[in-house]
């Protein structure tokens, strides 16, 4: 049995069918987690996430795998809304540069800030820390507030002093206690390969392809997890009309806040891993509406600005399949929402937009009406990984009796090729227990 009907729980599950019967047991009407799709001025766009890493193998094997066509985005630049301005936005490992004198250029940090970040003061790292103390220690905290705060914000809707760097990011916590950063940094080799990747049509087309000859129940959720023998009994349904399904092994593919609640009892620390809600902004301009800005790719917005929105893609110039579909449409989206900012979502759709158009308006020139619009709404979508994580995750599953096994974007990763990578040793681990 596997309870979740996203990409983990649907991975999980085509990994156990070739040797196991398996049910997928999805609470929601329809399944692929935050994968999907939406009509946006006639054109199918993702309202969820995008794109996968590429030089991770996990998503694009599977694609491939499965006879989908890979696709990467087009040669058009980011940019770093900072001091005021639209500037290029500096090549980096999560905010730490490759290249100081190509901050400079930039002018995304201050010459104070600028100069603290020549003077690297090497600080001794013994233990897990958040990204932002451990840069900050190192840079400054002009880099966390400027580099570091708005690329963990497009990731993990987080905020950079409380996440943390083992999970994270781990070849940061590593490069730190080797030495020098800027130095390890300089020196990583670069390459050619391309970071990310697509799916001509959408990343939303993946769960649907996943899922063909799996077993499925939608508006099935399970409200109940406990012991029955050797196996499990799993209680559906609502309180009114419980259904109770038994299984030998059950993974468990869910957010980390309905997992804490069926786990209760079972394993420690699950309930309380923190998530956070974000909001997906889909607009459609007139091509003529957005032509100065083809050569972009988007833009990111750091919150010490305290601008509206964190980030605008500008779907129509990264992605070719985007801009051949709209045809005399542009599609692009923004993206608002980060780690205690709840009560900013809680505004209308129709706020939202407004909010949009008013940011993309200032910071981009943008100033026509779009001709349709969407908003998705993504309710603690983003888990996140307070310092201490990665033992916490141990001991998870190290308390988990023989037969159970969770997997999904709070344990091992968000990125679509980390959640696939959880699922499948999801799989595995229910399977050795047998």
């Amino acid at each position: 049995m596997v309870v979740g009907g996203g990409i983990a729980g649907l991975t999980a599950a085509r990994c156990l069918s070739a040797a196991h019967d398996v049910l997928v047991l999805e609470g929601s009407p329809v399944i692929g987690g935050k994968l999907r799709l939406a009509s946006v001025a006639g054109v199918s766009v993702d309202v969820g996430a995008e794109a996968m890493l590429n030089r991770r193998p996990e998503g694009v094997a599977l694609a491939r795998e499965l006879g989908l066509e890979v696709v990467h985005p087009s040669l058009a630049t980011s940019r770093i809304f900072s001091r005021g301005a639209l500037r290029p936005l500096p090549r980096s490992l999560m905010g730490v540069p490759f290249d100081v004198d190509e901050v400079a250029a930039s002018g995304v940090l201050s010459e104070a800030g600028l100069a603290r970040l020549r003077a690297e003061d090497v600080t001794a790292v013994d233990q897990d820390v958040s990204v932002g103390d451990l840069v900050a220690d190192r840079l400054g905290d002009e880099v966390v507030d400027r580099l570091v705060e708005p690329l963990l914000g497009g990731v993990y809707a987080g905020r950079a002093r409380h996440l943390s760097a083992a999970a994270a990011v781990p070849q940061l916590l590593q490069m730190a206690r080797r030495g020098l950063l800027l130095e390890q940094a300089a020196g990583l080799p670069r390459s050619d390969v391309p970071v990310f990747a697509g799916l001509p049509g959408g990343m939303g087309r993946l769960p649907a392809v996943v899922a063909a000859g799996l077993q499925v129940r939608t508006d099935a959720p399970v409200r109940e997890l406990g012991r029955d023998g050797d196996g499990w009994v799993l209680t559906l349904g609502s309180a009114h009309r419980p259904e109770t399904v038994l299984a030998r092994r059950v993974v468990l593919a869910l957010p980390a806040a309905p997992a804490g609640r069926l786990l209760a009892g079972i394993a420690p620390y699950v309930d309380a891993i923190e998530s956070a809600s974000v909001a997906v902004v889909t607009l459609a301009f007139s091509r003529a509406a957005v032509e100065h800005l083809s050569g972009l790719s988007g833009f990111l917005v750091p919150p010490v600005e305290q601008r509206g929105i964190k980030a605008s893609t500008f779907s129509f110039a990264k992605w070719d399949w985007v801009r051949d579909a709209g045809g005399e449409h542009a599609i692009l989206r923004t993206s608002l929402g980060r780690m205690g900012e709840e009560r900013t979502l809680q505004a209308s759709d129709e706020a939202l937009v407004a909010r949009s158009l008013a940011e993309l308006s200032a910071l981009a020139g943008i100033s026509a009406v779009p001709v349709d619009t969407h908003v998705q709404r993504w309710g603690g979508g983003l888990p996140q990984y307070a310092v201490g994580h990665v033992l916490r995750m141990e001991q998870v599953r190290s308390s988990l009796p023989a037969g159970l096994a969770v997997c999904g974007a709070w344990c091992d990763g968000v990125g679509i090729p980390a959640v696939i990578a959880s699922a499948r040793r999801a799989a595995a681990d229910v399977v050795r227990a047998q």
